[in-house]
């Protein structure tokens, strides 16, 4: 399971980091040429670039829907997922303004690596993030196994409960067994976000404030419903829901089914009520 690891330093002042997603920059800013994939890393001029985090989805602190404002899933764990990955990289004293910019944190950086194969379609690199000293020659592709796995922050917010499993095409099998592991033992304990979470049993929807401040939902499924209650402009009908995300097109292989198929597949709506089919384990999407 060969992975290009890159060493560098982390750092969050002037930035807006959440629970699965950080600036990173590199000892060496020409390594993000060899990542590989269909997109470039996208880089500022000092050479960092925001990474986000393979394999996970925390629930969100800041998303803006098309024409829309922007967007906070429930607290507290929105927030506690962004506060963790912080403290395990090792950084305090975080202050945030009012708009959720980093404007202090001691240090100002920390030494890191990521292990990477590709980067998404907004230009970020998708990793499994590690702190302290890399696990192998930076700018060289390593083997990466379980146990190299278990010491990510990518696995440390999925075993805390801190954030849903999303799994994409260019995740090896055997680490997303590894992963799904880790989110079997968290939901088993009811900790984090499992304690609240409702993307199966169901959320039951009255308007935008529903998946603001009420029900804890996979991500990905309330950046869809946040996107279509936003073209609603605060209609809250689900009737046209299902046309909706098949004409968005998320495409899905249901591992436990070996089917191909697309996203409104697993999502039902029942009047006012949605909720997916699947657990978010069971599914493997397409990367846009």
């Amino acid at each position: 399971m060969p992975m290009l690891v890159i060493e560098g330093t982390y750092r969050i002042t002037g930035a807006r980091p959440d629970g699965d997603s950080i600036r990173f920059y590199p000892a060496d800013p020409a390594q993000w040429d060899l990542v590989g994939g269909r997109h470039r890393v996208q880089r500022n001029a000092a050479g960092g670039a925001q990474l986000r985090l393979d394999a996970i989805d925390a629930l969100e602190t800041h998303y803006v829907p098309a024409h829309g404002r922007e967007l906070h899933q429930p607290a507290p764990y929105a927030d506690l997922a962004a506060a963790e990955l912080l403290s395990w990289l090792g950084f305090s004293g975080v202050a945030r303004d009012g708009h959720g910019t980093v404007s202090a944190a001691e240090p100002a950086r920390l030494p890191g690596y990521l292990l990477t194969r590709g980067a998404d379609l907004y230009g970020r690199c998708v990793a499994l993030v590690g702190k302290g000293p890399a696990p192998g020659p930076s700018g060289e592709r390593i083997r990466v196994e379980s146990g190299l796995l278990e010491e990510t922050a990518n696995f440390h917010q999925l075993a805390e409960g801190l954030a849903h499993p999303t799994y994409y095409r260019n995740l090896y099998v055997g680490l997303r067994q590894v992963l799904t592991a880790a989110v079997d033992g968290a939901r088993g304990k009811g900790a984090g976000l499992w304690s609240l979470d409702v993307t199966q049993s169901g959320a039951r929807i009255t308007g935008l404030e529903s998946i603001t401040a009420e029900c804890v939902i996979m991500p990905k499924l309330f950046r869809r419903l946040a996107d279509y209650l936003t073209l609603g402009a605060g209609d809250p009908s689900l009737d046209g829901f299902g046309a909706f995300l098949e004409q968005r097109g998320d495409r899905v292989l249901i591992v436990s089914r070996g089917q191909y198929t697309g996203f409104e597949t697993v999502v039902e709506v029942s009047e006012q009520t949605v909720r997916m089919n699947r657990p978010p384990e069971d599914l493997v999407f397409d990367e846009g």
